[in-house]
């Protein structure tokens, strides 16, 4: 199976800034380490191009980011400090989960150490995203003649709101969220398929809203789906107020990918979002996935 990674491509960030960037480049260490994959199967992600990028944004607003020129309140709401690396970077970011996607489609399943930028709507960014990764690579899939209809399966505890608002006027494209209804972003976008959870929401009752939504998506007849798993729905992350375990979190990320390969569907998964009160404990989660995700490549 292929992971593809850009964590190499670093950011300056201000010091003790809430975004812990640093998470991806544990993963992979810990990835590396290891061994889940054989070493030419961890592979650098390429930049994904400006043409991809205008089939989920406004050229207006890719030529104000990529020049610096957006404001002040724009910039504070996708929250992370304007540089030329940051552009970089998740121009890199885009071009992980679009690889992975290629490749999802040759191989049944490809992942990618981190993306799931579900905030980025057409015209701005907002809550760390800035490009809209899993639209730009479903487009860029269907504008190459490899799919028609893709579906994605968004279980971070954040609603993906750009996702939806880009992908609103777009029947090919099947948008679900599972999310925790009182956090970001407290203007929600309706998806295709929304579950807003209550606060404290736990294994037994995440699970059982998950499996029929699932289905549900997979009845639009997908030839590629999209999974953000997303470690932020953990009960000690500390912007999801959720209350899921890791055990739970890993029975989701089974459920989702049994039904898919039940389904004969395939899959990219991404880490999406995750905020632990112990950079640590999100490395962890994330690498669960991973590693559930790796055994159902070998099924």
């Amino acid at each position: 199976m292929k992971i593809f990674y850009y964590d190499h491509h670093t950011f300056p960030l201000p010091e003790n800034h809430r975004f812990p960037a640093d998470k991806y480049r544990l993963l992979r260490e810990r990835v590396q380490a290891a061994g889940l994959v054989a070493a030419d199967d961890l592979v650098a992600a390429p930049k994904i191009t400006a043409v991809s990028l205008q089939r989920a944004h406004l050229p207006s607003y890719l030529q104000r980011l990529e020049q610096g020129l957006l404001s002040r309140a724009e910039m504070r709401r996708i929250g992370l400090p304007w540089s030329p690396e940051l552009i970089n970077r998740v121009q890199y970011t885009v071009g992980a989960t679009t690889a992975a996607a290629r490749i999802a489609l040759r191989d049944g399943l490809a992942l990618s150490l981190g993306g799931g930028t579900h905030h980025a709507c057409r015209d701005h960014g907002q809550g760390y995203c800035l490009y809209n990764d899993v639209v730009v690579a479903a487009r860029t899939m269907q504008a190459e003649g490899r799919v028609r209809r893709v579906a994605v399966i968004d279980c971070d505890v954040h609603q993906g709101n750009g996702t939806a608002e880009i992908a609103a006027s777009d029947p090919t494209i099947f948008t679900f969220s599972i999310h925790g209804e009182k956090n970001f972003p407290f203007r929600k976008v309706p998806s295709d398929l929304d579950i807003g959870l209550l606060d404290g929401t736990e294994d037994t009752a995440y699970l059982r809203q998950l499996e029929p939504a699932v289905m549900q998506a997979l009845a639009t007849k997908p030839e590629l789906i999209f999974y953000l798993a997303g470690a932020d729905v953990h009960v000690h992350d500390r912007l999801g107020r959720l209350a899921l375990s890791a055990a739970g979190m890993a029975a989701r990320d089974k459920l989702v990918l049994r039904r898919c390969r039940q389904a004969g569907v395939p899959v990219v998964v991404l880490m999406a979002g995750g905020y632990g009160r112990l950079l640590s404990e999100t490395v962890a989660l994330y690498f669960q996935t991973v590693q559930i995700t790796t055994e159902f490549a070998h099924l």
